[in-house]
């Protein structure tokens, strides 16, 4: 173990400077603090305004984090029974051949009578709008059915 003591010039250095501190003032110490230094200690910082995207944000833990987000949703539909499981799913398909980044990210399902696709996992509205600008940059045949929902989302930590 290293002790560090602090020597002035010209002092005895076999002395300890605990014990000087402790015999020639009983234990009080005088430190001179420039104003504006004393002023930054005194005074209280200011909080942060907060913003709702900054009060979004739970207490997440590592593992498997369930919260409320965004998803942007690409596909709705309710018409053509017989035929919406196979677009819902083509859709999601060319989805994650375009955007291999939404691999894992990209969900289908059914609320009869209705088959839906929902792509991303966001926690602010911010990258979800993001996304959604994205993706109907890359398929402008069905940007006018997309859109952001809230969504219950999964983050993993």
């Amino acid at each position: 173990m290293t002790v560090a003591q602090s020597v002035s010039s010209g002092a005895d250095p076999a002395v300890n400077a605990v014990e000087k501190i402790v015999n020639e003032s009983n234990g009080n110490v005088e430190i001179e603090i420039p104003d504006d230094i004393l002023n930054l200690l005194i005074t209280p910082p200011v909080a942060p305004q907060r913003t709702v995207e900054t009060r979004r944000q739970p207490n997440l833990k590592p593992g498997i984090n369930r919260i409320r987000g965004y998803r942007v949703q690409v596909f709705a539909d309710g018409r053509n029974q017989s035929t919406l499981e196979s677009r819902v799913k083509m859709r999601a398909n060319a989805i994650s051949a375009r955007f291999p980044k939404y691999r894992g990210q990209v969900y289908t399902f059914s609320n009869s009578p209705n088959w839906y696709c929902r792509v991303g996992n966001f926690q602010t509205e911010k990258e979800a709008a993001a996304a959604l600008s994205e993706l109907k940059r890359a398929f402008p045949a069905f940007a006018g059915e997309m859109r952001i929902v809230n969504s219950q989302i999964v983050v993993i930590l």
